[in-house]
């Protein structure tokens, strides 16, 4: 069934997006245990990404052949166990933690990939920056020592509404094009299990996905 679903979402967005860009498949992997994860990764997955900091520290050692990520809401104390161990820190969703993870990333001398989270859809439920308040936020984390803007990485309402999704996702692409050339941006997370192929569709080059791989848990994905 892993291979199946992976395989499934792999030919999903073999394609690429609507702009010809290859779209990266980050499997997240929160509540899955190293060996699920390792099967992922023999069947065809190259990222993975947690969502709470004690499963990654729990987990990092015991993964083989894929690139590490983390994707979750993180805690200015607990930055110090991510800085320099994954790739990518998806989640910045505020200066306050941007320049924690800059302090940290100066202290172990190494450069943090980060990217900034947008909650395009303003929902008070979720954190991130709102689409007006990035260009400001993006040029004074940029200018922040020992860490490098990649992107931006986007959540969105859950909704059946694809067409109102589709407009979110336009929102957010538009944002990044406009600022992908000052900042060298490379990467727009946008797409989960239920609409990664809306957000593909929609300028998206990585998704996020769980369920789709895993099969249905009680989690939730971001």
């Amino acid at each position: 069934m892993l291979k199946t679903n992976v395989e499934r979402v792999l030919s999903d967005i073999k394609a690429g997006n609507n702009y010809g860009e290859k779209i990266t498949l980050v499997a997240a992997t929160k509540t899955q245990d190293a060996e699920v994860i390792n099967r992922a990764i023999s069947c065809g997955v190259k990222v993975v990404a947690e969502n709470r900091v004690q499963e990654f520290t729990a987990k990092t050692q015991l993964i083989r052949g894929a690139d590490q990520q983390f994707i979750g809401r993180l805690q200015t104390n607990k930055v110090k166990y991510l800085v320099g161990k994954v790739s990518l820190i998806q989640s910045i969703d505020s200066i306050h933690l941007a320049k924690a993870v800059s302090e940290e990333a100066v202290k172990k001398g190494v450069t943090q990939d980060i990217l900034l989270e947008i909650n395009v859809g303003e929902e008070l439920s979720k954190a991130g920056f709102t689409a007006e308040e990035i260009p400001a936020a993006i040029k004074e984390i940029s200018a922040l020592p020992n860490l490098s803007v990649k992107g931006f990485m986007a959540m969105m309402p859950q909704s059946k509404d694809e067409e109102f999704l589709a407009g979110l996702f336009d929102k957010t692409r538009a944002l990044y094009d406009g600022l992908k050339e000052e900042y060298s941006l490379s990467v727009l997370s946008m797409g989960m299990s239920e609409d990664y192929k809306i957000a593909v569709q929609h300028g998206s080059n990585m998704i996020r996905i769980g369920s789709k791989l895993f099969g249905k848990r009680n989690y939730g994905e971001k």
